[in-house]
């Protein structure tokens, strides 16, 4: 049923049994009056949860920003015929498992890390103090953990689950062999990624290449334009575009030029080759991504 905190939700369909539930990215659209992290961290960039489906089969990667919007995958599928549910949180941040609660008699996977962040933050995300409101109420922590890598089949679908470090420490992502089809959670963004743990952008770039060996055919990030996910995704140069992005994060230190230019200027190779698409909103995105790399590199070590 469509509430209204999902009433501009659209579902997009990039690849055969691949539905994506996409929401944001609407003009003037507001998940809550107040200031609140669904507004600001996510629809205000879009995001999107994924589904695979497979005769009576569903795999769902991530819950979404609310239950309501969990409720509407859920429901939406089941009248597609699917009767069993399993879900990949692709990692820990609040706009990918907010809607967990809908699937407490799912099987819930996660790598060990993510399993350990949410566990360790459940009473604050519970109740709503960890980045201030809305709650997440209830948080269902995972119910299966793996570590490396976890092959699963959904109905003629095998999937790889491989961990990486990219964007956060416990990223999962998808990978589907047969189709080439790389489903890259907050691994990959578009127009750039979102900086919250500069520390580790040398695993990151080590990371970012374990992607570019897979030689994926498409790529569907959770956070993108919805024509460019709606049309099959995005190609393997988004790869290309995110490690050209943090390596530009890393010159800002020794460069203090780079620091005061805008995000069109700053990406302009990978905005005219088309790699990536310019999108205002990360205008912030970028400028925090500067700050926070500078403040890291100012720290005293072992702080």
């Amino acid at each position: 049923m469509v509430s209204a905190a999902t009433r501009h939700l659209r579902i997009l369909q990039p690849a055969p049994d691949v539905y994506a539930f996409y929401d944001g990215r609407v003009e003037n659209q507001r998940f809550a009056d107040h200031p609140n992290w669904v507004d600001d961290g996510a629809l205000s960039l879009g995001v999107a949860s994924y589904a695979l489906v497979s005769g009576d089969e569903a795999l769902i990667y991530d819950t979404h920003v609310s239950l309501d919007h969990a409720a509407l995958i859920r429901s939406t599928l089941q009248a597609k015929g699917v009767k069993r549910f399993t879900v990949v949180l692709s990692h820990w941040h609040l706009d990918h498992i907010a809607g967990t609660g809908i699937f407490t008699d799912c099987t819930i996977i996660a790598n060990r890390r993510t399993a350990a962040h949410l566990e360790r933050q459940k009473a604050d995300i519970e109740a709503g103090t960890l980045e201030g409101p809305p709650a997440i109420s209830p948080l269902v922590l995972p119910t299966i953990l793996f570590e490396g890598e976890m092959t699963l089949v959904i109905g003629r679908h095998q999937v790889r689950l491989i961990e990486l470090n990219i964007h956060s420490d416990d990223a999962t992502v998808l990978w589907l062999p047969q189709t080439r089809l790389l489903l890259a959670g907050d691994t990959l963004e578009d127009t750039v990624t979102y900086v919250g743990e500069p520390q580790h952008f040398a695993q990151h770039l080590v990371d970012l290449e374990r992607l570019r060996s897979l030689r994926p055919a498409a790529i569907l990030p959770n956070h993108g334009a919805p024509e460019m996910i709606a049309a099959g995704g995005y190609r393997d140069t988004l790869i290309d575009a995110t490690a050209a992005y943090v390596k530009g994060l890393l010159r800002c230190v020794e460069e203090p030029r780079l620091r005061s230019q805008g995000l069109r200027e700053f990406i302009a190779p990978e905005l005219e080759a088309g790699w990536v698409h310019y999108f205002e909103p990360y205008e912030a995105v970028h400028e925090r991504n500067v700050a926070t790399t500078l403040s890291f590199a100012a720290a005293p070590t072992g702080s």
